[in-house]
């Protein structure tokens, strides 16, 4: 990477890969929750218009949100809704580890059971915020090819970036990605830090991500306690 201390920054790989997986919120891959309202088409369109203004996908979509441009996002290919919206809703009051509060990221594995260590650890914490250890969530895989070029931080474990803990660990990874996205390359391959021999990826721009699929659903739940039980459906 570009800069006087480039020899100190992770490297650079350039690399492809066929398969990758993303777990999706189930709810996110059901019919559009305005459509059962309307009893024709013309109903049905008066309905988007009503979505249309408080999605931030569609937002995104025609203007642009936060830090993201509407040319940078993908239209026509298979699931760009699904693409399209990993980048436009950012989580404002909480940063990602490699997404700021005003741009977000298509973030994946290269395995099921890394994407589900990573999901069911801060579904965890968000049940443990709430007090209420009894929930039943169920996601669905998205399986996506990616290639280019990517910062490289498999061989780097000891990386800021890669902090177990949010509040040291996030704020180093997003300048990584801001360092990234200014260079023009693709994204950032690192170890899971929620699954150890685990390996991520966090595309950082909607065209990286390709030949989107829907594949297997899993089922979460947790039964009163922090461990929760796995399921495919």
């Amino acid at each position: 990477m570009a800069g006087s201390d480039a020899a100190s920054q992770p490297p650079l790989v350039r690399e492809a890969f066929p398969r990758t997986i993303r777990l999706v919120a189930s709810a996110r891959l059901r019919e559009a929750v305005l459509a059962p309202l309307a009893d024709d088409p013309a109903e049905l369109d008066l309905l988007a218009e009503i979505e249309a203004a408080t999605s931030g996908r569609l937002i995104a979509e025609e203007r642009g949100l936060g830090a993201l441009g509407p040319d940078e996002l993908v239209h026509g290919v298979p699931h760009a809704r699904f693409i399209n919206a990993s980048f436009a809703y950012a989580k404002p009051r909480e940063p990602m580890r490699f997404s700021p509060a005003d741009r977000g990221a298509w973030y994946a594995a290269l395995v099921l059971e890394t994407c589900i260590a990573e999901v069911g650890h801060h579904l965890t914490r968000a049940l443990a915020d709430a007090g209420d250890f009894n929930a039943v969530v169920e996601y669905g895989e998205m399986l996506a090819s990616m290639s280019g070029v990517f910062v490289d931080l498999r061989e780097c474990p000891d990386h800021p970036a890669l902090d177990p803990d949010p509040a040291a660990g996030y704020p180093a990874g997003n300048a990584v990605a801001a360092q990234a996205r200014a260079e023009g390359h693709n994204g950032i391959i690192y170890p899971s830090v929620r699954d150890r021999g685990g390996t991520c990826i966090a595309a950082l721009w909607p065209n990286v991500v390709q030949s989107v699929v829907q594949g297997v659903m899993v089922r979460l739940t947790w039964s009163g306690t922090l461990e929760y039980a796995c399921e495919l459906l």
